[in-house]
């Protein structure tokens, strides 16, 4: 089932400015699917045209097989949860706990049950032990698993991470890089459409879509998509980690392409006794 689907969507802030160019897609459900790309490739516009804050000039977007209209932008959002590059930007409590309910007292939530929610998805992101402190006095990454859990006690079917991690130092990166696969272990039917800049991210998806100049230059699996360093370097991106050192592993001669996991070729290279 397409959770998601673009069908030809192009897109101009003004006229001549071609932000998206006959892009299609197909987002299935309860899958993890990276968009990627350089600055201006139209990353970003592409989750804002799925949550109905702009409008496509051609083409449709269809979200459980509905099409998208103004009429039916409401209902349809509520199955979509959405965290932002700057967490800062979607505070509104004064407290952890104030800012997880509020979403929720906008739906009207009785106050008991509103109360077990919260308390649920704050231990689901580990921060269950910060309910009283005020969001800005927390760390870039704790931030962010506010900002997730908030968007996640709605139970959106389908989760939008807009450059969720770009602002984070790199143990905030792996922390919700770790906090995103145990939210598929908990809910494997949670669609996330994840637009990011880290590679490493990117890596641990389904899927990898690479835009650029506003067209879908390449989709597939991950290992398939960081395999050209040439390719990426056109496309201002890194490789991976763990592909850069495979490579350069195997051309010392050791063949570690078998593995996905770094700790499986710490292994190989290092045998514990």
């Amino acid at each position: 089932m397409n959770k998601i689907e673009l069908k030809n969507i192009s897109f101009s802030y003004s006229k001549g400015d071609v932000i998206l160019n006959h892009v299609s897609l197909h987002i299935h459900e309860g899958s993890y699917v990276s968009i990627v790309g350089h600055n201006g490739s139209g990353k970003s516009t592409l989750a804002k045209l799925i949550i109905g804050l702009i409008a496509p000039d051609d083409g449709q977007i269809l979200i459980d097989d509905e099409v998208l209209t103004h009429k039916n932008v409401r209902q349809l959002r509520k199955k979509i949860g959405l965290v932002f590059q700057n967490p800062d930007n979607q505070f509104i409590g004064a407290t952890v706990e104030d800012d997880i309910a509020f979403g929720l007292e906008n739906r009207r939530i009785p106050r008991e049950k509103m109360q077990e929610i919260i308390k649920n998805y704050a231990n689901r992101v580990g921060m269950d032990d910060f309910m009283t402190k005020e969001p800005s006095r927390l760390s870039g990454g704790q931030k962010q698993r506010v900002a997730i859990a908030g968007a996640l006690a709605l139970e959106p079917e389908i989760l939008i991470l807009d450059e969720a991690t770009s602002m984070l130092d790199p143990k905030g990166k792996a922390d919700i890089r770790d906090l995103i696969q145990k939210m598929r272990e908990a809910n494997p039917k949670l669609t996330i459409l994840s637009i990011t800049h880290d590679v490493e991210e990117a890596y641990l998806s389904d899927e990898v879509i690479v835009l650029s100049h506003g067209e879908v230059s390449f989709k597939g699996k991950p290992e398939q998509a960081f395999a050209n360093r040439e390719a990426l370097k056109s496309l201002h991106l890194d490789m991976p980690f763990i592909l850069d050192l495979k490579e350069k592993l195997a051309a010392s001669g050791i063949d570690v392409s078998k593995y996905n996991d770094i700790k499986d070729i710490a292994e190989v290279l290092w045998p514990s006794k």
